[in-house]
């Protein structure tokens, strides 16, 4: 358990979540508990205009802060059992740490852009953090879910490749091979994005809230299909009165992706998939539309009977997702299908003409190791999608590894740079080339998640979604629609709820928000 304690709060949430990145399944809380380890002290004082930084390793005694391991600053600034801390401080500056060593204030301008502050503020904070636990972040003090907008943003402001570097590697302490993967994915974006308009377009996301099984680490909005089977029909009426709204606001627009996501949405039956799509088609203009993915991610899910469905109106992607080849694991996790089932279902969409094929894996997933993610990569290689995204396990607050987590206490979860070398090299060696990235809080390992594809299979909608660069309308229980603003640098939101019974019967609520800002 970690305290934060913060007589001002303006940064609270950077702080927080630089202290999850080294901590990633600790519980944060506000005050003093028992049980309390580890407290990061932000103070500021106002008349020097200073940000005091302290860690002070603590306990509960008779209702007050005992320090336990070192003094404030002044004195060791890590575990003294582990002896000097990182051999080799790259990317951070030996002048960064010795200032960190030698004084426990910061001096900010806090009338400065804020921005810098906050930069300035989470640096430091990353060099005690760092010297504490004797480690480096690979994506050093970077916390935001989107590290490509750097570069993207700075590509747009005609920045070169070396000066980008410079501000990713002095700015944020990232390591090389992050700043480099950053880069590259961004200038892979960019082109991506060339192909379409994306300031006057615009792309659309439908998500079905249905799944075979909830996941062990699933925190989506997702219900299982059996407890609906009778009902899908109610949620597919709320969902047409919300597409007919969008349909009718966005006439003239160019529509550039779709995209059915969820949930699953293959857990809907064949005639189910077969009305919406149908009702898709006759409600909007689809004649632009440069790619529709549906996610088959459950290999439990699909059916011939289905992808038949999918390939007669034209869907252009799908994705099967076994997240690993472990039957051990598939098991522990809650996915009531085998490795045979992933293999079977995937040659059924290459037999059926499907030639756009994504799977998605999970590396640190409890219980597995080295040789795991190796013969998961040896069984994906032989099958050859034409896009591979490799995920970090990443705890939500929602998953149940995290709301039962004293259940799941005892397991081990572990993800290496080792591990993530060897997803990005097999998925070169198969011929696929990064061309997403995106982070989440508590990722283990605090690495990222990478999508790879084959030349031309790049998904467009995953750049879009990532990137902020065009409106994303989306339909359904728990989908959120974020109206972009490009001159203005701005984003509006509108969330549908996540509980299918709410949305069915607040339907009409759902869509005044989409009105307050479309």
């Amino acid at each position: 358990m970690i305290g934060i304690l913060l007589n001002d709060n303006s940064y609270e949430q950077d702080v927080r979540e630089l202290l999850m990145a080294f901590f990633p399944r600790e519980v944060f809380v506000h005050e003093v508990q028992e049980g309390l380890t580890l407290s990061a002290v932000g103070e500021l004082d106002g008349a020097r205009r200073h940000f005091r930084l302290y860690l002070i390793e603590s306990r509960m005694e008779g209702g007050a802060w005992v320090e336990c391991a070192g003094q404030k600053m002044a004195g060791r600034i890590w575990n003294p059992e582990q002896g000097v801390p990182v051999a080799d401080p790259d990317p951070v500056t030996e002048m960064e740490i010795e200032a960190a060593k030698r004084s426990d204030v910061l001096d900010v301008d806090y009338d400065d852009d804020r921005h810098d502050t906050k930069n300035r503020i989470k640096r430091r904070l990353y060099v005690l953090l760092m010297l504490y636990t004797g480690r480096q972040m690979p994506w050093g003090a970077l916390t935001g879910i989107r590290p490509t907008k750097i570069a993207m943003t700075k590509f747009d402001d005609g920045w070169d490749e070396a000066r980008i570097s410079r501000l990713m590697r002095e700015d944020y302490y990232a390591s090389r091979e992050k700043t480099s993967l950053a880069i590259e994915i961004a200038k892979r974006e960019r082109e991506l994005l060339l192909r379409l308009d994306y300031r006057n377009g615009y792309s659309l996301y439908i998500g079905i809230p249905f799944c075979p099984t909830t996941c062990l680490y699933c925190s989506f909005t997702s219900y299982p299909i059996a407890k609906w089977q009778s009902r899908t029909g109610e949620y597919l009426q709320a969902l047409f009165q919300e597409l007919d709204y969008v349909a009718a606001k966005k006439r003239g627009c160019t529509l550039d992706t779709v995209y059915f996501g969820g949930g699953t949405p293959t857990s809907l039956s064949p005639e189910d998939l077969d009305i919406l799509i149908r009702r898709l088609e006759t409600t909007f203009d689809l004649s632009a539309v440069k790619e529709f993915t549906v996610e088959a991610g459950r290999p439990d899910s699909i059916t011939a009977e289905k992808l038949a469905v999918l390939k007669k109106h034209g869907v252009t992607r799908i994705s099967i997702n076994p997240q690993t080849m472990k039957e051990e694991t598939l098991r522990l996790i809650g996915r009531r299908h085998t490795v045979e089932d992933v293999i079977d279902r995937f040659h059924l969409a290459r037999e059926m003409g499907f030639d756009n094929i994504n799977m998605d894996l999970i590396i640190g997933l409890p219980e597995e190791g080295m040789d795991d993610v190796r013969a998961t990569m040896k069984a994906v290689k032989a099958l050859a999608p034409d896009s591979l995204t490799v995920h970090s396990l990443a705890i939500k607050r929602a998953a149940r590894l995290n709301t039962m987590r004293e259940v799941y206490k005892d397991l081990t979860i572990t993800n290496t740079q080792e591990m993530i070398d060897l997803t990005a090299r097999c998925a070169r060696e198969m011929g696929l080339l990064p061309y997403y990235l995106y982070r989440q809080k508590n990722m283990a390992g605090n690495f990222e998640n990478v999508g790879y594809a084959a030349p031309g299979k790049a998904c467009i909608y995953n750049v879009l979604i990532m990137e902020e660069r065009q409106t994303i309308i989306g339909c359904g229980a728990g989908t959120t629609t974020k109206r972009v603003h490009p001159a203005e640098n701005r984003i509006e939101r509108a969330e549908t709820v996540k509980d299918v019974g709410q949305y069915i019967a607040r339907i009409d609520e759902m869509i005044a928000r989409k009105e307050r800002i479309l």
